[in-house]
């Protein structure tokens, strides 16, 4: 498989195991794992050519670790930004004092009254670095990072959890958590807690 193949493959897998396995004819079980055998041929009723050798270097290389493999590398799931029902089996964790969230400029009007929710999600997704964090934004657009008082929402009750990957989930973040926005037009600000 080319690269540009690659990345076609992987878009489809982060679809079908995040989002919608019904688009591969797949079924998840509750923690989001489905076989590898029966994904390869999910992809294949569905158009999207990929095997064994191309799955496992798309969990290995992509760059957002989104995809793991069971230990015996017979199933493989989405480690998180699902929409389906899934249960990951995280258990909390206490997360640094400070966490980064990007975005863009237009959606902090609503974040400003709303915090930050998860959409269609089951978590909102916070980044332990700001380059991470407007590595995330900067797919919508121009990137905005906001950081999060993430130790001292824990302190104050709320549950996070972390992924395989380094990403730290909460259900929400209510709008006092919020620091100043960083790159906001032109502002260069720390994004310091409220």
């Amino acid at each position: 498989m080319n690269q540009r193949e690659l990345v076609r493959a992987s878009r489809f897998l982060s679809r079908v195991l995040r989002h919608d396995p019904g688009r591969a004819g797949i079924r998840l079980d509750p923690q989001g794992w489905v076989g590898v055998d029966e994904l390869l041929a999910g992809c294949r009723r569905s158009g999207t050519r990929l095997d064994r050798a191309a799955l496992q270097e798309i969990v290995d290389t992509n760059d957002k670790k989104r995809f793991v493999l069971s230990a015996d590398g017979d199933r493989v799931r989405a480690r998180q930004g699902h929409s389906v029902d899934v249960d990951l089996g995280l258990e909390p964790r206490t997360p640094p004092a400070l966490l980064h969230h990007g975005t863009v400029g237009r959606f902090l009007p609503a974040i400003a009254t709303e915090g930050l929710r998860p959409m269609k999600r089951h978590d909102v997704h916070l980044s332990p670095d700001v380059e991470t964090a407007r590595a995330v934004g900067a797919r919508r657009g121009t990137p905005v990072v906001l950081t999060v008082a993430a130790g001292r929402m824990h302190d104050d009750g709320h549950v996070f959890r972390m992924t395989g990957n380094g990403v730290w989930l909460v259900a929400a973040v209510p709008p006092e958590y919020l620091g100043e926005p960083v790159g906001h037009r032109g502002t260069e600000g720390r994004g310091g807690s409220r």
